[in-house]
């Protein structure tokens, strides 16, 4: 089996075409946009009383939520495309697995941006977040957790069966990175063990790098540190998505 280098008409035509239809599935669309900006107004007047609680909490929200929603949108329609047989007829074209990863990449990343960009206004300047950092550097951290929850998601699609399995990997996926990212409890404090895995989690870096924002007004050697270890995160899983990928669902 020849392997394809990746084309850049195939990969954007690709994405033009998921695109257009997530156009017309205005459902998806808002569970991308809105759910990640309504759980952080529903958080922010949850610690009402306390706004310092939400400073503490609403940068590493920031990158939680979209990680989450992109992960779930895009496992369950990658999945979809493959148990309707629309996979298969795309991977007899000269269509590489590459194209269709590079493609859906692409196309979610997109979506991405105007979520971060929409989670990461609201917080700033609606709900009060207040940050010592540069905004432009939340909004990076949040881009890049949304892309990584792309990311996973297709990378789970290739070993859910159906649009319940796939939703079943995010307590194996998601869950434990977010108990052992820093959110509940500083990860200095766990056990050895909890914070040796928690070292190995991307969303860790994720949520250290929001916090780097949140308390140094410059750019940080941790928070570069941060920012790379979760964009190569991302590549890794890119990459093995495009690896594991299947054609049809036995």
């Amino acid at each position: 089996m020849t392997t394809r280098a990746i084309s850049p008409s195939r990969t954007t035509a690709t994405a033009t075409r998921v695109l257009r239809q997530l156009a017309h599935d205005p459902r998806t669309i808002a569970l991308m946009l809105l759910v990640p900006c309504v759980m952080l107004f529903l958080l922010r007047y949850v610690f009402d009383a306390g706004p310092r609680t939400f400073d503490s909490i609403g940068a590493s929200l920031l990158g939680i939520f979209p990680l989450i929603t992109m992960f779930l949108v895009t496992s369950i329609a990658t999945l979809r495309e493959r148990t309707s047989g629309t996979l298969e007829r795309l991977l007899a074209m000269p269509l590489g697995k590459g194209d269709l990863i590079a493609g859906y990449a692409l196309a979610f990343g997109t979506v991405a941006i105007v979520q971060s960009a929409l989670a990461t206004g609201l917080a700033l300047w609606f709900l009060g977040l207040d940050v010592m950092g540069s905004p432009w550097l939340l909004l990076l951290v949040a881009l890049l957790d949304a892309l990584l929850g792309t990311a996973l998601g297709l990378f789970v699609s290739a070993f859910a069966a159906s649009e319940f399995q796939a939703v079943q990997f995010m307590p194996a996926v998601v869950f434990p990175q977010l108990l052992l990212c820093g959110l509940f409890a500083p990860r200095s404090d766990m056990h050895p063990v909890l914070e040796g895995i928690s070292n190995a989690l991307p969303m860790s870096y994720a949520v250290d790098g929001m916090n780097e924002v949140l308390h140094h007004p410059d750019m940080t050697a941790d928070f570069l540190r941060d920012v790379l270890v979760v964009a190569a995160s991302a590549l890794l899983v890119l990459f093995l998505g495009a690896a594991t990928l299947r054609r049809r669902t036995a």
